[in-house]
């Protein structure tokens, strides 16, 4: 069905990447190559909240030459800002849509693109239902960012790339500076992912860099054991005097509790996700009191998602190349889909961009598969390593100003 509106509307959604404004520079690229079906294109400010509030700048307006859009493209965070806002169900409060679809009359819209995360696609997958189911004319298109890689459907996601190479080099660099010293130790190194272990699983990305390595890595995928975890720490610690270890912040034990939950004592968010923290300082508790060796932890934290002094330059290109090529398939009537990264066979890396049914991406979970996991559980096979390296490839160049990255504000 084609839009009867000929402008479209953007916004971000859900945690910020280093590279989700460079999709966002891809779908004002591509507004601008579709002319003829897309007048202008609007910004909302902070998601859906913003469309809601009717908080919209126009993109068509704000990026006129390919300068601002190159300085975007370089710029972590959000730049229309986000927000996470749960829908309902178009059932259970039909009114809600009716308002939407009340807003996108007023502004003349018949195509709306969402960059977000696996949260974001539901809101994608309600208001494609809703649109369909009421036969309203309507281009609705979701864009995938994640940095933890967990959406199904697609090879990867946007944003990964960037993370995962922080994530490699600064593990590397950790790994570095705990083999100056003899004295017996353990660091533990928290990084983020909830469900799946994609970003810690990076970790291991210097085994065929430099040979370097974490001594030990967990992941969400296999249940925690601490009196494994000891015995693990223990062999390692008989083998060289400073033990590194990784592990996702998602990590549970056999009841399905969180090993960092308890410091949130239970809170979560809108869309019922467990709010984390604290795991990497549970363990070092745990191995002061079992070892009572030197135990320090690290979390990783918000550098894992804004370091784009460190973005991989594979990750740009890929995400500016699948916002552009929404608004490409948006334009020839696509609509009720996300478009998807999906790699070529053979053993140059090339993906292709292919649009897929929304409604079989939301609220699902991709896992790291069992064959790039070890069987002690404790590490990622090659097969894990083989699949990230293209990932985090080639070097994306800030543009310096008085010795400190220049960045893009709306």
């Amino acid at each position: 069905m084609k839009p009867i509106f000929k402008n479209a509307v953007v916004g971000q959604s859900g945690g910020p990447t280093a590279a989700i404004n460079a999709t966002l520079a891809g779908v004002i690229r591509g507004a601008a190559k579709q002319s003829g079906e897309i007048k202008k294109l609007f910004g909302m400010k902070n998601g859906i909240d913003g469309l809601l509030s009717e908080n919209l700048v126009d993109l068509s307006r704000d990026f006129g030459d390919e300068d601002a859009l190159d300085l975007l493209s370089h710029t972590p965070a959000a730049a229309l800002g986000s927000c996470r806002h749960k829908l309902p169900k178009p059932e259970e409060d039909p009114a809600f849509f009716e308002k939407l679809i009340s807003i996108f009359q007023k502004y003349e819209i018949g195509y709306f693109f969402y960059i977000g995360g696996n949260d974001s696609m539901d809101t994608v997958a309600k208001l494609s239902r809703y649109t369909k189911e009421h036969d309203y004319p309507m281009v609705v298109m979701g864009v995938p960012k994640t940095i933890d890689n967990d959406l199904v459907g697609t090879d990867h996601t946007p944003g990964f790339g960037s993370a995962a190479k922080y994530i490699a080099v600064t593990i590397e660099e950790i790994i570095r500076d705990c083999a100056v010293y003899t004295v017996p130790a353990v660091t533990i190194v928290e990084i983020m992912g909830r469900d799946a272990g994609w970003l810690t699983a990076a970790s291991s990305l210097g085994r065929f860099a430099n040979g370097i390595e974490p001594d030990l890595v967990y992941l969400p995928e296999r249940t925690f054991d601490l009196d494994r975890f000891f015995s693990d720490l223990k062999k390692a610690l008989e083998r060289h005097p400073n033990v590194v270890v990784a592990v996702s912040e998602g990590i549970r034990f056999a009841d399905g509790h969180y090993v960092g939950e308890g410091t949130q004592q239970g809170a979560k968010d809108v869309f019922g996700h467990a709010y984390l923290a604290g795991t990497g300082k549970a363990l070092e508790l745990a191995v002061k009191e079992h070892f009572g060796c030197k135990v320090r932890s690290i979390e990783l934290n918000l550098p894992q998602r804004c370091a784009s002094h460190l973005a991989s330059g594979v990750d740009l290109a890929e995400s500016q190349g699948v916002g552009e090529a929404a608004v490409q398939a948006a334009a020839k009537g696509v609509s009720c889909s996300m478009m998807t990264m999906q790699r070529a066979e053979g053993e140059l890396y090339r993906i292709d961009f292919l649009p897929k049914d929304v409604a079989e991406i939301a609220n699902k979970i991709r896992f790291v598969p069992d064959e790039f996991i070890n069987e002690e559980g404790n590490g990622v096979t090659d097969a894990c390593c083989r699949y990230l390296a293209p990932l985090i490839a080639g070097e994306a160049t800030c543009r310096f100003e008085n010795g400190l990255p220049k960045f893009f504000s709306l």
